[in-house]
C-alpha cells in the first residue's frame, strides 16, 4: 500500500527499535504528514523515478519496499532497483520474502524484465528473501552481494 499516516505510531515504533537513521525518526515526529507525502506517488529519488510502499496489516507498520524504476551508473554498483526492511518486530516470519513477491510484480508492472538486489554480505535474512524469490547470484562488489531476478520466466541470466 501507499505510504499512509494511519500507522503513524507503529512507524515510530518500528524506528524507534530500529535505532537507525534518527534523522529520520526526528522527521516523522516533526511531521509524519510531510514524510508520508514524501513518499507518496512517484518521487524521483537517487536521481531515477522511485516507487514506495509500506507493508501494513490495520495500523501495524510492518516494513518497507522501495522501487527505483531504472539504474543509474551508481545504483548499477550498490542499491540495485529493490531495497526493503522488515520492521523488527516483525522479521522472520515471512513479511520480507512476500514483500519482495510483490514488490516484483510492480516491477513487471512497469515494464522490468529483470531487477538487481544488492545486498551486504553480512545479511544472511536478505539472501534468503532474495533466493527464495528467484534471485540469481552474480558476484560480489564494494561488500555486497549481486542477484539479479528475471521477471519474464528465463531462470538463467
Amino acid at each position: 500500500m501507499s505510504p499512509t499516516v494511519a500507522v503513524r505510531d507503529s512507524w515510530l515504533a518500528a524506528e524507534r527499535a530500529a535505532g537507525g537513521d534518527d534523522g529520520l525518526l526526528k522527521q516523522g515526529l516533526a511531521d509524519f504528514g510531510k514524510l508520508v507525502a514524501d513518499r507518496q506517488g512517484t518521487p524521483i529519488w537517487w536521481g531515477v523515478p522511485t516507487s514506495i510502499f509500506w507493508w501494513v496489516s490495520g495500523t501495524e507498520y510492518l516494513g518497507e519496499i522501495v522501487i527505483r524504476h531504472e539504474l543509474t551508473p551508481d545504483l548499477l554498483a550498490s542499491g540495485g532497483h529493490i531495497g526493503y526492511d522488515v520492521a523488527t518486530p516483525w522479521r522472520r516470519q515471512g513479511h520480507g520474502t512476500r514483500m519482495l513477491a510483490a514488490g516484483l510484480d510492480e516491477c513487471r508492472r512497469l515494464g522490468l524484465r529483470r531487477v538487481l538486489l544488492t545486498i551486504g554480505t553480512e545479511n544472511e535474512a536478505s539472501r534468503r528473501v532474495c533466493l527464495a524469490n528467484g534471485g540469481i547470484h552474480a558476484g560480489q562488489a564494494g561488500g555486497e552481494d549481486r542477484f539479479w531476478i528475471s521477471l519474464d520466466g528465463v531462470t538463467s541470466l
